[in-house]
């Protein structure tokens, strides 16, 4: 490993990751005392408010991808990939109207699975789980791989064991403490998070000059500063409607519109998207100043770290180490949390054991979470390709639940065949494109033949669907 890696010793690395860890779990066995039934462990008794809710949303959409992708994008399209990560910011934005139709429409709903299984049947329902649970784990997977690169690459710990620490502090305080522990961790993370960055930010425009980084840029590598760089383009393109597949179906998001108190989902996700949308940017524009800078970047999804560290030094690096700690927990907490909640409700308790109780339900959610770390951490071991291949092949795939997602939830004319082929062709093709084009290519493929095949089998089978059939509660009584 190139010295550069090493910014501060691994001893004041492993400081560091357990005064982290230790507090992280402290703060969710703390605020998980509070989950005193499963709609306390699941969604935090409905009841999260704004502040929580906005901070929540904005931790959890800064991951690794963010911090480190972000980054990479930079170094390897240039100004259109600075561009392109922020446009996920619009996944954000625009999921929330939505959250507030699906807390109206489904006011005791639990998981995404439950708004696909009550408005277009089981089969399509089979489908979306496939989906999404496959997408969730590829999240988990690209996050635990980041967290093992930035412990490396900062403090010089062994990949396989900061990508097992991490991995495990997480499982421990999600399995105690459920939603309640995710976002009370996650608004402190979220603090540490926007401070972090500010600091960053000030350090690295002090040192650098923009004529200087521009003319390296352009002596180096001049296709980066080319508007007209044809992947460059598709990245934004398919950046934003991965970003958008990823909001609209992912039970993480769902989970917390069903937190939320009435007509705070809304407002919540607006903030988090202005809060988020500047991130991408200011950390891309970090990686093209690693050429004059003089930093030596040996794979791309290092860069953010090792320049961010050159620039501030040991005490730089102490902050940008817990930035980056802190951006890797609030998303892995909440993927662990939301993903167990689809397999629990969705598979367990709605395909399995109908009539399991309370208890019983915790224990196996309590598995699952588990479950769900060890086989992240096996498959995290290899450290297969890049983060942003591992990420994006599942991009077609979320791509293609956009629109069954949108249309679903307003137009009562959708059907399920509209949402189960859009699902289907619109995830093949889409990952045909992935192998056959590139990766930066395959949500935006994804995205347009589920919408060509929801919309004409919406003209050709038109529905009338009812709304008040997404209320469980009602249909009960």
């Amino acid at each position: 490993m190139n010295h550069q890696s090493f910014i501060i010793s691994p001893e004041t690395g492993w400081i560091l990751l357990a005064v982290l860890s230790a507090l992280w779990i402290f703060l969710g066995v703390y605020w998980g005392k509070k989950a005193k039934n499963m709609d306390g462990f699941m969604l935090a008794g409905r009841n999260v408010g704004l502040a929580f809710g906005a901070a929540t949303a904005m931790a959890t959409w800064v991951t690794s991808n963010t911090t480190m992708l972000a980054p990479q994008f930079a170094l390897q399209l240039g100004i259109w990939g600075m561009i392109a990560y922020s446009t996920a910011s619009f996944g954000l934005f625009l999921f929330a109207p939505l959250a507030n139709r699906i807390k109206a429409l489904m006011p005791t709903g639990y998981t995404s699975g439950d708004f696909i299984r009550l408005r277009y049947g089981k089969f399509t329902w089979y489908v979306f789980l496939v989906i999404s649970i496959f997408y969730g784990f590829t999240w988990l997977v690209s996050m635990g791989m980041a967290g093992g690169i930035l412990m490396n690459a900062i403090a010089g710990i062994p990949y396989e064991l900061g990508m097992t620490v991490i991995l495990g502090v997480c499982v421990v305080y999600t399995l105690f403490g459920g939603l309640y522990a995710v976002i009370g961790t996650d608004f402190i993370q979220s603090l540490i998070i926007l401070i972090g960055i500010v600091v960053v930010g000030v350090g690295v425009l002090t040192q650098v000059d923009f004529g200087h980084i521009y003319i390296n840029v352009l002596d180096e590598k001049p296709m980066l500063l080319n508007a007209l760089m044809p992947a460059a383009i598709m990245s934004v393109f398919n950046n934003l409607l991965f970003g958008l597949g990823e909001v609209f179906h992912s039970n993480v998001w769902w989970s917390r519109a069903f937190a939320m108190r009435e007509k705070i989902g809304k407002k919540a996700y607006l903030l988090s998207g202005l809060f988020w949308f500047p991130v991408p940017i200011a950390a891309g524009f970090i990686a093209l100043t690693s050429g004059s800078l003089g930093v030596n970047i040996t794979s791309p999804d290092m860069v953010g770290p090792l320049v961010a560290s050159h620039v501030l030094g040991q005490a730089g690096a102490v902050i940008v180490f817990a930035v980056f700690f802190c951006s890797l927990a609030s998303s892995i907490d909440s993927l662990l949390a939301a993903t167990s909640d689809l397999i629990t409700e969705d598979i367990y308790r709605k395909m399995i054991n109908p009539k399991a109780g309370e208890k019983l339900l915790r224990k196996v959610s309590a598995g699952i979470i588990i479950g769900l770390g060890v086989l992240a951490w096996a498959f995290c071991m290899p450290r297969i390709g890049t983060l942003a291949t591992v990420l994006f092949f599942a991009g077609p795939m979320v791509g293609s639940t956009i629109w069954p997602i949108v249309t679903g939830l307003f137009w009562r004319k959708a059907n399920a065949k509209g949402a189960m082929l859009g699902m289907i062709l619109g995830s093949s093709i889409g990952l045909v494109a992935y192998f056959q084009l590139g990766w930066y290519t395959a949500s935006l493929i994804g995205a347009a033949v589920s919408m060509v095949t929801v919309l004409v089998c919406t003209y050709l089978f038109p529905d009338d669907f009812e709304w008040n059939t997404l209320n469980e509660s009602k249909s009960q009584e």
